[in-house]
């Protein structure tokens, strides 16, 4: 190895186990590896030391975000492959980068021959070697369609489908498939028999009976032993062999029949290829609905209404997403059948940290987390763990920490007045008429998806639980309808995504006897949860009889089954019914409406801020800090100015008192309600300036997720055409825009020091910074596909290389290219890489107060006894003046590293620290 490329080694494997920042890229068919190789010179010089790219692994066909993997053995085709991936590893290597990759343990896409590993499964039902693979309940399926797998993906009923020859038979080369329109569906041999037998008996073919015959003796798809198993894949592929051989290469009559014709035919008789004949049967069936629907009857699964899935489906989603298709990656072959190929890319060094995608599906979070750490000991590891307030991910999981929603939430919080509460809670009630019980609507919103989304999912829970009461005499006489509404609103009412009990083998001898662990967090989010449900039509005991069951504090491998499995339900209920519905339909602040968050919970004081990142740096030093990801609702600096409205209420509540009476005329009907109009206003402060071609998919996307008055499943193309025009109309209105930057003409400058606050206290908060695509500059984004638009690197790139060569004042004057946030992140990046020490877990974290009647808006804090970090919170109410506000700097000689000044350690105030720069970042100089 020469010396550039030990040098290079040597940075990747510092930057591996110092993390100093990572930046995240959204990978697609036009933005694939050669598009990131290029962007790594721009990173590197930016400073950060990981480059973090969404999932890699082969996705389904045109995929814009890779979380639908069908492939987890392959490199993503679409974004270069493994040619271009390896060049990637170069790079990075070279420029002494490190990787991210994002992983999908939970679920894959289950599109049609694109996943080898599903279309078996249809194939062969349960005796398919990955059948076990996937999160079937195959004896649970109905007596009308016994081990089989429903399929939602007809337009119509199947015999309305089936009758207008909607579904076709086809066969290439012997191969037989089912069509749909786009979806294609593989035939099990077993049931193509009569099919082949009627072929060969037209075409006099002895070697197509011997198929046929064949195809009838091969094992049922329903057994699992291994042997038959494998019997039956072994004569299934030989028999395949043969029918292609035959379609292809037909042999003469003669050369079947030993060099004799078939009995009754002359050297003038014409008959028919095997080809021809299969041709031709396939041909009968497709003209025959009958014959097609009996064909279809002996297949491994059954195709029925999209509507079905709502109440019928058995196989665990990812949400209520029917081509995501859960997995038992809990199952030792299924975690090494998915992992080996990233887990390599780990071993070689090319790869130095793992982003988990939704760890809460999984049967048993922990102990995956336990399986992925021993693999990779020295790999970073983040979770896309979604915490509650108050929440706090388990300390025996050995990963680094979360993917940072906790963090966003937590700083955003300081951005919020908490004077303002009162006041913009009263005017939400009374210009909506809505009630500002989030808690309230959270609950009956969960209830709601539960019921139209999740319904499947309820349903295999609720038989279940029939059985379990089955071996308790005391419950035995519950309805299906009480035992299913139990569980409905024990779910609505669970305080956090999800619990953590777990069922462990024992380690001692070969004994079949578990541990069942339940921690005490655990339980009392169980006994909150049955507490919460107060309906006088479920028996109180019943209720505390499933608090037990999901407690682990009953015995029996059922009720255990149970238990893990309800916490897999809750997860998505809450997702689904919290940050995929209520939070767009409760409008009083929508900078509170973010993953993670509690729209009901208003502000954080500087002293809590504090705390956490005390405890943050005592317990998870190198979590996840983020801003903006591909999943937030609002991009990072939208959210920063939003919050100003919290310290002016008084002023916003007379404003859009004023506009909704001038727009009146413009509403049809009485529509857009006033709650969907104060989100509509709301909308337009924080991202503004904002075009029609990017709020119109957002207010479609924002109006179905709330499914109100419209839906995904139920849209109402009235409805929204109503509340759309209404908005276009805003945005037309010369007066409203006159009146609207009008508004915003103080609010733009202080969102942007609340962006550069929040940019550096990430900066500076025990942890990881993560910086999303783009958001070096202003980041006023949308939710996805608006934060997922294309990012112009180029343009970054020339502004990073001029940056060198501008003073603070220059830079200041080019706020508006958002110059002061780059300047920022890079000069907060190259501290962090030049003095990692301060910032990992040996770095202390002091808080350092302000004195003087400004001081609450001054949050500052000292790393590692070497840098200070000045952030101006809640900035309306300063009035551009700190006036008496001082800060004491330790002793010692400290420069800023912003704008090139010196201060000696001491009282200085502030008003001095930031009289050139809006936030600051000291460093103590060497004495």
């Amino acid at each position: 190895m020469d010396h550039s490329t030990s040098k290079a080694t040597s940075k990747m494997d510092r930057a591996g186990l110092n993390p100093v920042a990572t930046y995240r890229v959204q990978l697609r068919a036009e933005f694939g590896f050669a598009a990131a190789a290029e962007l790594v010179p721009y990173l590197a010089e930016l400073g950060v030391s990981h480059l973090y790219t969404s999932p890699c692994l082969q996705a389904a066909a045109g995929s814009s975000h890779g979380y639908d993997v069908v492939d987890p053995g392959r490199v993503n085709t679409e974004l270069g492959g493994e040619r271009q991936h390896r060049r990637l590893q170069r790079v990075l290597r070279r420029a002494g980068l490190g990787r991210v990759i994002d992983l999908v343990p939970n679920h894959m896409a289950i599109a049609g021959r694109q996943n080898p590993w599903w279309w078996d499964v249809l194939e062969n039902g349960p005796s398919s070697p990955w059948a076990a693979f996937f999160d079937v309940d195959w004896e649970s399926s109905e007596d009308r369609w016994p081990n089989k797998v429903l399929l939602p993906v007809l337009g119509d009923h199947y015999g309305r489908v089936l009758e207008a020859g909607e579904l076709r038979l086809a066969q290439a080369d012997g191969a037989f498939t089912l069509h749909y329109h786009e979806h294609t569906f593989p035939i099990d041999p077993a049931s193509l028999a009569g099919l082949l037998t009627a072929a060969a008996e037209a075409c006099s073919s002895e070697l197509l009976g011997f198929i046929a015959d064949s195809c009838a003796r091969l094992p049922r798809p329903t057994v699992s032993g291994r042997r038959t198993v494998n019997r039956r894949h072994r004569d299934k592929m030989v028999i395949q062999q043969l029918l292609a051989r035959l379609c292809r290469h037909p042999p003469t009559p003669e050369q079947e029949h030993g060099g004799h014709l078939p009995p009754g035919s002359t050297p003038n008789d014409r008959l028919l290829s095997p080809r021809a004949a299969i041709a031709a049967e396939v041909a009968r069936l497709n003209r025959d609905p009958d014959a097609l629907d009996a064909l279809l009857d002996n297949q491994n699964y059954r195709l029925a209404l999209w509507r079905t899935a709502g109440r019928d489906l058995g196989y665990r989603r990812f949400f209520d997403i029917n081509s995501l298709a859960g997995l038992r990656i809990e199952n030792e072959e299924v975690f090494a059948a998915t992992h080996a190929l990233p887990l390599a890319w780990v071993r070689e060094g090319s790869v130095q940290g793992l982003r988990i995608d939704h760890p809460d599906g999984l049967r048993d979070p922990a102990e995956y987390c336990r399986r992925l750490r021993q693999q990779c000991p020295e790999a970073l590891i983040w979770l896309e763990k979604i915490l509650e307030p108050g929440e706090e991910l388990p300390a025996d999981w050995p990963v680094n920490g979360t993917t940072g929603y906790d963090f966003i939430n937590l700083v955003g919080g300081l951005l919020i007045d908490p004077a303002g509460e009162a006041e913009l809670t009263a005017f939400y009630r009374e210009f909506t008429g809505e009630s500002a019980d989030f808690p309230a609507l959270a609950r009956e919103c969960k209830r709601q998806v539960i019921t139209e989304l999740l319904g499947s999912e309820l349903n295999r829970l609720t038989a279940l639980l029939v059985a379990v009461c089955e071996r308790h005499r005391r419950h035995r006489d519950y309805t299906r309808h009480e035992l299913h509404e139990a569980l409905r609103q024990l779910a609505a009412n669970f305080p956090v995504y999800r619990s953590y009990v777990s069922i462990q083998p024992t380690t001692k001898g070969k004994s079949d006897k578990t541990r069942r662990l339940a921690s005490k967090t655990d339980r009392h989010h169980i006994r909150q949860a049955v507490a919460a449900t107060d309906n006088p039509e479920l028996d109180p005991e019943l209720l505390r009889f499933l608090g037990k069951i999901l407690g682990l504090e009953l015995g029996g491998e059922l009720e255990g089954e149970l238990a893990l499995r309800f916490q897999q339900f809750t997860g998505p209920a809450m997702a689904k019914g919290v940050e995929d519905t209520a939070f767009y339909r409760h409008h009083r602040l929508l900078c509170l409406n973010e993953v993670g968050g509690d729209p009901g919970r208003f502000g954080v004081l500087p002293a809590e801020f504090h705390r956490r990142a005390a405890e943050a740096l005592a317990r998870r030093p190198l979590s996840m800090l983020a801003g903006s990801t591909h999943d937030t609702k609002r991009g990072e600096d939208c959210r920063a100015r939003l919050a100003l409205l919290s310290e002016i209420p008084t002023r916003w509540r007379r404003l859009v008192a004023r506009w909704s009476r001038q727009h009146k005329k413009y509403r049809r009907e009485g529509l857009p309600e006033a709650n969907v109009e104060y989100f509509i206003y709301q909308t337009l402060v924080g991202a503004w300036p904002l075009t029609k071609e990017r709020l119109t998919p957002y207010l479609e996307k924002a109006l179905r997720e709330a499914k109100l008055r419209t839906s995904w499943t139920r849209p109402d193309s009235g409805y929204e055409k109503a509340v759309r025009e209404f908005a276009l109309t805003l945005l037309a209105d010369e007066r409203f825009r006159a009146e609207l930057e009008q508004f915003l003409a103080p609010l733009i400058p202080a969102g942007r020091i609340n962006g550069l606050s929040q940019t550096l206290l990430r900066l500076v908060y025990p942890g990881v910074p993560d910086i999303y695509q783009g958001s070096e500059l202003w980041d006023l984004s949308l939710v996805d596909p608006d934060n997922r638009r294309p990012v112009d690197f180029a343009h970054r790139q020339r502004l990073l290389a001029r940056l060198p060569t501008l003073n603070p004042e220059q830079i200041m004057a080019r706020m508006d290219e958002g110059l002061p946030k780059l300047w920022l992140l890079r000069q907060g990046l190259h501290l962090r890489r030049r003095r990692s020490e301060l910032f990992g877990s040996r770095g202390g974290y002091r808080p350092l107060n302000a004195t003087g009647k400004k001081g609450q808006h001054l949050v500052a804090c000292l790393r590692g006894e070497a840098v200070i970090a000045l952030a101006p919170r809640l900035v309306l109410g300063l009035r551009g003046a700190w006036r008496d506000t001082r800060l004491t700097l330790p002793p010692g000689s400290w420069h800023n590293l912003l704008t090139g000044e010196d201060f000696v350690g001491g009282p200085r105030r502030v008003a001095a620290l930031l009289g050139c720069f809006p936030v600051g970042l000291l460093e103590k100089q060497p004495t």
